[in-house]
C-alpha cells in the first residue's frame, strides 16, 4: 500500500527506478538480490530433456548475450538479428585469408589442452560451431513463407529468424524453444508521444507479421509471445516526456493465450490516486512472479518447481492451488 511505501515497512526491489537493477530483476525475477541466473534458463535447465537434439540449446537469442536465458547449465546460443546463424566470421571462406582462418581454427579445435580455462575455451568452440552448422543447414530448408512479407528493421527480422527456427523443428529435433529479443530505446525523457506512435506501429506490425507466420505453419496454439520492460514511465511530464516509474503494463499473444481482455485493474491516471506515490509513480497491482510463473506452467514446469525459478512466488500466489496465478493463459 501507499502507507506501507512511505513508512517503509515493506521491502522495494533493490534500486528502484534503476535500468541495470531493473531490467536484471526481470529477468531473473529475484528483486532482493543481484544474480546472473535468468528464468528463462532455469526453465530450461528443468525441460532441456525434453528437446531429441542436444546439440543446439534451448535457449536462443536476437538481442545478444542476456541474463534471462542464461541457468545453471543452460546457454543461449546467439543469432545475428539480420543475417540469423554467422558462426565463425570468414570461416570456410574461399581467398587466402579466410583459408588461413579456416586452417587455424580447425587445427586449435582438434588439439587436446592440459590447460582447463584453455580447454573449456575450445570445448565452447566446438559446441558452438556445430551448433551453428546444424542450424544453418535445417534453415536453408525452409520454405520461404507465403502469406506474410516481413518488415525491413530489426525487430521483424528478429521474429522471422524465429518463426523460420521453428518451422525447422523437426529437422532440429527440438519440442520447446525459448527465444529472446531486445527493441530497445523506449526510455522516453523527450518526446515520448511521437516516440511511442513510431515504435508502438514497429512493434504491433512485427507481432503480426510474426503470428501470420505462425497460422501459416500452424503452430499458432503452440507459441506464446510476452513482452518484458524494466519499468512503467511516470504519469507526469517532464515537460516533453516522461521520466522512469514503477508498475506498468506487458502484453501477450498467442493462441493460447485468453486475449482480448485486460488483466487486473486498470490503473487511475489522476495523481495522488491511492497507488500513486508521488510523481506519478504506480504500485504494482500484479507481481512479475505471478506472469512468469503462469508463463513456464504453460511451457511445462511443474508447481514443484516453481518455488526454486520464483523464490518470491509464494509471496503472491499459493503454491499447488492448481489453478493459474492470473489466468491469461489456457
Amino acid at each position: 500500500t501507499k502507507t506501507q511505501f512511505y513508512n517503509e515497512t515493506v521491502p522495494i526491489p533493490l534500486g528502484l527506478y534503476s535500468h541495470a537493477d531493473q531490467v536484471q530483476q526481470w529477468q531473473t525475477s529475484v528483486p532482493h538480490d543481484r544474480t546472473a541466473i535468468g528464468w528463462g534458463g532455469k526453465v530450461a535447465d528443468l525441460l532441456m530433456s525434453m528437446n531429441g537434439n542436444t546439440n543446439l540449446s534451448m535457449n536462443i537469442a536476437l538481442g545478444g548475450q542476456n541474463t534471462f536465458q542464461k541457468g545453471n547449465a543452460a546457454v543461449e546460443y546467439v543469432m545475428d538479428p539480420e543475417d540469423g546463424p554467422i558462426g565463425i566470421r570468414d570461416y570456410g571462406g574461399t581467398n587466402a585469408r579466410q583459408q588461413l582462418l579456416t586452417g587455424a581454427v580447425d587445427h586449435y579445435i582438434t588439439q587436446n589442452y592440459a590447460d582447463a580455462f584453455k580447454q573449456s575455451y575450445v570445448d565452447v568452440i566446438k559446441v558452438s560451431k556445430g551448433a551453428h552448422e546444424e542450424l544453418s543447414t535445417a534453415l536453408a530448408g525452409v520454405a520461404p513463407f507465403q502469406n506474410v512479407t516481413f518488415s525491413q528493421n530489426e525487430i521483424s527480422w528478429s521474429m522471422e529468424w524465429i518463426a523460420k527456427t521453428i518451422a525447422a523443428r523437426n529437422t532440429l529435433g527440438v519440442q520447446r524453444q525459448i527465444f529472446f529479443v531486445d527493441f530497445d530505446g523506449w526510455d522516453h525523457h523527450d518526446e515520448v508521444l511521437v516516440a511511442q506512435d513510431e515504435m508502438l506501429t514497429v512493434l504491433s506490425n512485427a507481432m503480426s507479421e510474426f503470428n501470420t507466420a505462425l497460422e501459416e505453419i500452424n503452430v499458432q496454439n503452440c507459441v506464446t509471445t510476452f513482452t518484458m520492460s524494466e519499468f512503467g514511465r511516470t504519469l507526469t511530464s517532464n515537460g516533453n516526456g516522461s521520466d522512469h516509474g514503477w508498475g506498468g503494463n506487458v502484453m501477450v499473444m498467442g493462441g493460447a493465450v485468453n486475449g482480448g481482455q485486460l488483466y487486473g485493474n486498470y490503473p487511475s491516471l489522476i495523481l495522488d490516486n491511492p497507488i500513486e506515490v508521488g510523481g506519478g509513480v504506480l504500485i504494482p497491482q500484479i507481481s512479475c512472479d505471478e506472469y512468469f510463473a503462469e508463463l513456464a506452467m504453460w511451457f511445462g514446469v511443474n508447481n514443484s518447481d516453481l518455488s526454486d525459478i520464483f523464490p518470491n512466488l509464494g509471496n503472491f500466489y499459493s503454491i499447488g492451488s492448481g489453478s493459474n496465478p492470473i489466468g491469461f493463459m489456457n
